[in-house]
């Protein structure tokens, strides 16, 4: 425990149960892809309104947010600064697939990650796996009709 506690920043006991610590970090990076996506969700819908973007997401991350995760995401995903990579996109869909299969085994049904691993399907299959998960927020500009970048990796 010790040395747990000098290298990481808290150390949390979940239970006697090992596998619950995995499916805690699981869910936590559920609830940050899902902040992401709804980043990407809210500021394609308002920028698409006329509204620019670094005055939304500065009245959203000191009015309601006023939290890191939607501070960081939100600059990364307006200025669409996916690479270099902090935590590929890949890796997410990887971690929402073990959501999913975990919620299959303990009969959950959770539709918001399947919605959110679609997203990563959607990364991977334009050539994207290797930018930033954050880049799932960039596809609701996409769909919005934004199409001011190009999300599939320049080889």
């Amino acid at each position: 425990m010790p040395l747990l506690e000098a290298l990481g920043q808290k150390v949390f006991v979940v239970s006697e149960t090992p596998h619950h610590a995995n499916l805690v970090k699981l869910s936590g990076n559920f609830l940050i892809a899902a902040a992401i996506e709804a980043l990407g969700e809210a500021i394609a819908f308002t920028e698409k309104a006329g509204i620019e973007k670094d005055r939304y997401l500065g009245i959203i991350t000191t009015a309601l947010f006023d939290l890191p995760i939607y501070k960081n995401y939100g600059d990364i995903i307006a200025a669409k600064r996916f690479e270099p990579a902090r935590f590929a996109a890949r890796l997410g869909q990887k971690d929402l697939r073990l959501v999913l299969a975990a919620g299959e085994t303990l009969d959950v049904s959770l539709p918001l990650t399947n919605l959110l691993h679609s997203r990563f399907l959607n990364l991977a299959a334009i050539g994207s796996g290797e930018l930033d998960w954050s880049a799932i927020g960039g596809l609701a500009a996409q769909d919005a009709g934004r199409k001011k970048h190009d999300h599939s990796r320049k080889e």
